[in-house]
């Protein structure tokens, strides 16, 4: 802890590196340990060994012991951009597409592309489809298209194989479509497309955390030591035992060539999916202000709710049309093309429930509404807190109550992410990229971006570490007049050497005075003659747009999740055989989070502790732990915390399952 991090790779060396540092040089100019460079008996000593830590980037996500490897979400932005152009051509023709996807040996990216755009069917290498496949595939289109759908999409894992270890491909596929329903079908190859591009927020800074992570391992290691992989684990970034990787990930293969597929499916990670007693009436609604992703989660909601047997009712305009009684039944084909669309279909307001209680209880019981899900952002919290509170008054609002947090600001707490922040976190990404290159001709400018958040500042922060920012002023880490001085001479020296463009973010409420104006101008005035500026205030750009790969498969799980819970609670809760609901206990209204290494339901009052509310925000924040990396990547010199750096574990796990599919 505390270690000093060089400033620059011309200045002075680490301490630890000082003996290879010497080691490299005699090696270079041809002398010995004890000649040209004078390397003692100690120094060699201590750079006799030689450490191995290992980073994984594939874009297959094939490397057992990691829940992503580094290009894999790139990978799915390029696959879900091409699939939704393709999407509009097929509604618009009523057509059938084969999409085949990469993944020779692994079917993560087929599995997920699926799961983002609602395919009716998708072939993976560890899951072969039944004998009978062909017969299941044409009645499951069949209904589709009975059902009102006007497209129908298939997607292939380039390495899909049948129980007999015959490979299916697309245009094998094509041609059964085609002879037996006579739909129109066309086959769609990505190919290599799937590799190019510019990567994703997400891919910058799972690099930036992993590179962070595979030095601190590197500086810390010793004769005994063994070669490890830097992982992620949920949201934490974890060092394994490389060896122990690399054979789970030979056994994958190994199972796969012999036929056992369960033990391979095993291997890669634990995929659940159960359905459970229904009968119930689930409500689902959005409250607060629209996020990508949100129409996902609904969706899935919606249809693991009638799988589990459920009758499904959507509120419209949150809390008030609840209050109002905007509450319509809601089907299975209603949502089936809602997973690549942004905002709320079902509408969202800010409306908190305490003024409607009397309306909404009388709603509850008209509607027989059994249990709630609510998703959104900080409102559906505290309007859960008040439902919650509102219990004692009104026997109606007690029933389970389910928050699945839904904001581009990231700000909920009991959550290390929210669903729609990864897609406003990759539209301010690549805003920046383009404003940067709009100054590619132009040397010496500098760009001062405001960012929405609110009094949070996770998008200024995890933005400027994927764009590369000189800066990111933020709420929760005060900064005076000195430290905007501090940076505008930092930026300034940069100018004077081999940097043609500087970038800093400010989040929208970091701080009353200091104003995104205020700064501009403090930079203009300051680098005159060395640089100028020009600003942009980014607004509500960041809250539309197509959700992500990530977001959509984030909701995706999150309410298939919702649902199982609340099925359970409501059975737990239910009186005089089902006919009644009472549901009045601390652990019946909970929020489901991401909290390190996975998902969890927390009792909403127990989160009351957590927050600021005040100001909004969850009292501890993880990702200000990353603020040291943004400035050690723009070159101050600081010093770094090994603590802070990505949650340190050395874990020596034998067995390498994740704990989430």
């Amino acid at each position: 802890p505390g270690r000093k991090m060089p400033p620059s790779p011309a200045g002075p060396q680490h301490t630890e590196t000082l003996g290879v540092g010497k080691a490299i040089a005699v090696l270079t100019s041809g002398g010995d340990a004890q000649g040209k460079s004078g390397i003692t008996a100690e120094e060699a000593q201590r750079s006799s060994h030689l450490n191995i830590v290992g980073m994984v980037g594939s874009i297959d996500n094939d490397f057992c012991g990691t829940d992503m490897t580094i290009g894999t979400d790139s990978a799915l932005h390029r696959i879900m951009e091409i699939v939704d152009a393709i999407t509009t051509t097929a509604q618009s023709h009523q057509r059938t597409f084969v999409l085949e996807v990469m993944g020779r040996h692994c079917g993560y990216l087929a599995l997920i592309t699926a799961l983002a755009c609602g395919a009716d069917w998708v072939f993976i290498p560890e899951s072969p489809p039944e004998d009978d496949w062909e017969e299941h595939l044409c009645r499951r289109l069949t209904e589709t298209r009975d059902g009102g759908s006007r497209l129908n999409i298939i997607i292939v894992a380039e390495g899909a194989i049948d129980k007999h270890g015959k490979a299916i491909t697309s245009d094998e596929i094509k041609a059964l479509v085609v002879k037996r329903l006579g739909y129109d079908t066309r086959v769609t190859i990505l190919g290599h497309v799937q590799r190019g591009g510019t990567p994703s927020a997400f891919d910058r800074i799972l690099a930036s955390r992993m590179g962070v992570e595979a030095v601190m391992a590197l500086l810390e290691g010793t004769p005994e030591t063994p070669a490890c992989v830097v992982s992620l684990s949920g949201n934490q970034a974890v060092r394994l035992p490389l060896m122990e990787c690399v054979q789970v990930t030979k056994d994958v293969t190994t199972a796969m060539n012999e036929g056992r597929f369960e033990d391979a499916l095993k291997l890669r990670g634990r995929w659940v999916g159960s359905t459970g007693e229904g009968g119930y009436t689930v409500a689902v609604m959005n409250v607060g202000a629209p996020a990508a992703g949100m129409n996902a989660a609904v969706r899935s909601t919606v249809r693991i709710g009638l799988i589990h047997g459920h009758r499904m009712l959507a509120v419209h305009d949150g809390f008030e049309g609840l209050a109002f009684g905007m509450v319509e039944e809601i089907g299975w084909n209603t949502v089936g093309s809602w997973t690549g669309l942004g905002g709320s279909k079902l509408g969202t307001k800010r409306t908190l429930p305490k003024k409607h209680f009397e309306e909404i209880s009388a709603n509850i019981s008209k509607f027989g509404i059994h249990g709630l899900i609510i998703i959104g952002g900080f409102e559906a919290f505290t309007g859960g807190l008040e439902l919650v509170e509102g219990r004692a008054r009104f026997e109606e609002l007690c029933i389970p109550l389910c928050i699945v947090p839904a904001t581009v600001s990231n700000n909920v707490p009991g959550s290390d992410f929210s669903i729609g922040a990864d897609t406003a976190l990759n539209t301010i990404t690549t805003t920046c990229d383009l404003i940067k290159q709009s100054a590619a001709g132009t040397k010496r400018r500098v760009f001062i971006i405001e960012t929405m958040g609110g009094f949070c500042g996770y998008l200024a922060t995890m933005a400027g570490l994927a764009a590369g920012a000189d800066a990111a002023y933020i709420f929760e880490e005060p900064f005076s007049s000195r430290d905007l001085q501090a940076n505008v001479d930092h930026l300034t020296e940069k100018m004077k050497t081999t940097v043609k463009r500087g970038l800093v973010l400010r989040n929208e409420r970091c701080n009353e005075n200091y104003t995104t104006d205020f700064i501009y101008n403090l930079y203009c005035e300051e680098g005159k003659g060395i640089f100028d500026c020009r600003k942009n205030v980014l607004g509500h750009m960041q809250q539309g747009g197509s959700p992500t790969p990530f977001d959509r498969n984030f909701g995706t799980k999150m309410g298939a999740k919702a649902v199982a819970w609340i099925t359970g609670k409501i059975k737990e809760c239910s009186r005089h055989g089902g006919c009644r609901i009472f549901a009045n206990t601390a652990d019946s209204a909970c929020l489901l989070g991401m909290r390190k290494r996975s998902l969890v339901f927390q009792p909403i009052a127990e989160l009351r502790q957590q927050t600021d509310f005040e100001h909004r925000i969850p009292k501890e924040q993880w990702w200000l732990k990353l603020r040291p990396i943004l400035k050690i990547l723009a070159k101050y010199n600081i010093e770094l915390d090994t603590s802070e750096t990505a949650h340190l574990e050395h874990l020596t796990r034998k067995v390498l399952v994740p704990e989430e599919p």
